[in-house]
């Protein structure tokens, strides 16, 4: 068996989208995956599964989700290996850069062509830099960013399918579901 991390995009954000943390868990074990638990009501689940294709595992995901609540979840899922080096790379950015306002990382379900990585890599400005490693981007935003702004870099429609966690949940996941 190995564990997996899956993360949902766009959900508990409206009253049309609810989707609560029981109801998630119900619906993953419905689909054979086990030791299921999850993080808050924000769409992150960690379980087991002896499927090894993240591939086959989102539609999988995905599939019992729009039947679940009859409206499309885009998930996106890391084994927890993969997810314990994204959260050594969040550590390693948060420590190169002191003074940060805020550290978004964005889960992104794949990877980006080298012209995509270097297109949302130049969207700095005073207000911060992304940093592309992988299936994450990191929002490294700088004191007075305009606080609440999530993407005030205009570079989360480049990513293709994507979630964002703050590094707290990311470096707070990598410890509690992968040993970090």
């Amino acid at each position: 068996m190995t564990t997996y991390l899956a993360f949902l995009r766009a959900i508990n954000l409206g009253a049309k989208r609810v989707f609560p943390k029981e109801d998630i868990r119900r619906a993953v074990e419905s689909v054979g995956f086990e030791e299921v638990v999850t993080h808050i009501n924000t769409g992150n689940v960690r379980f087991e599964s002896r499927m090894r294709s993240r591939d086959r595992i989102e539609r999988t995901l995905e599939t019992a989700f729009l039947a679940d609540r009859g409206f499309e979840v885009p998930t996106i899922v890391y084994s927890a290996k993969e997810f314990a080096a994204l959260a050594g790379e969040t550590r390693r950015l948060d420590d190169a850069n002191p003074g940060l306002a805020r550290h978004y990382v964005y889960l992104l379900k794949d990877e980006l062509t080298a012209a995509q990585i270097r297109q949302v890599e130049s969207r700095a400005s005073d207000k911060g830099r992304m940093v592309v490693r992988g299936r994450a981007a990191h929002a490294l935003l700088e004191p007075g960013y305009q606080d609440g702004t999530v993407d005030p870099l205009g570079a989360a429609s480049l990513l293709g399918v994507a979630t964002n966690r703050n590094a707290s949940v990311v470096l707070t996941l990598a410890e509690k579901w992968c040993g970090e």
